[in-house]
């Protein structure tokens, strides 16, 4: 069998950037929509998408696991093949309602949580793999307190222990939208993309700095 040589450069230009952002409530997460400079669509199950008002963006609105499939087989289809960023607003909401879905069918809390495991991680591989895309999805974001430091630390929220620690495994870039004052008093938005001792964070490119401008134009152009 004859090995096929790429560049990681080659490949980020040819199955596109995985991006994963996580922030508070109110940090601008859905507005990253609009910093693509490319073609993007969103797949929203929050319906907050006042802030994208002005920018005219295609959207399909899910409020059900069929309506993520249904969306998917869209992008896979002629018509949806022209969007070459495609954004899950948020990743967060869409477990919930599978999650939701699951309680309804079984009565065993554990095999619920046990199927939003399974359906989540298959649901998420397959709009990564989309081929030729950028794809960014948002994540609320959870605190937690290490029990045995007492550090307050912060990364992605979603239901299911398994579920929210296998998350950022499946992605090359995980953000986050951090909301900061600077020394003048003024409001900062940046996009952490090292882990610290509170937030976790990683990219797998090596190509960014420490703290990125909320902007995923530009993050794109700094990996490819």
């Amino acid at each position: 069998m004859a090995i096929k040589l790429t560049t990681t450069r080659e490949a980020a230009r040819t199955n596109g950037i995985k991006v994963l952002v996580y922030g508070q409530a109110g940090s601008g997460k859905t507005s990253l929509c609009a910093t693509t400079g490319g073609t993007p669509i969103i797949i929203s199950a929050e319906g907050g998408l006042l802030s994208l008002r002005a920018s005219d963006i295609p959207v399909i609105e899910v409020s059900s696991i069929a309506d993520v499939h249904e969306a998917y087989a869209f992008l896979m289809s002629a018509e949806g093949a022209h969007f070459d960023w495609v954004c899950l607003d948020s990743i967060s909401e869409i477990a919930e309602v599978v999650l939701n879905a699951e309680k309804k069918a079984t009565k065993d809390p554990r095999q619920a949580y046990g199927a939003l495991t399974e359906q989540m991680t298959d649901l998420l591989r397959a709009f990564l793999d989309l081929p030729g895309r950028n794809v960014y999805m948002s994540a609320k974001q959870e605190r937690t307190k290490d029990e045995l430091s007492g550090a307050v630390l912060y990364g992605p929220s979603m239901p299911g222990q398994r579920l929210g620690q296998g998350l950022p495994y499946l992605f090359d870039e995980v953000l986050c939208l951090r909301i900061e004052k600077d020394a003048e008093g003024k409001t900062v938005r940046a996009l952490q993309t090292q882990p610290d001792f509170q937030y976790g964070a990683k990219d797998r490119s090596g190509a960014l700095d420490a703290f990125e401008p909320p902007n995923l134009a530009a993050i794109a152009a700094k990996i490819t």
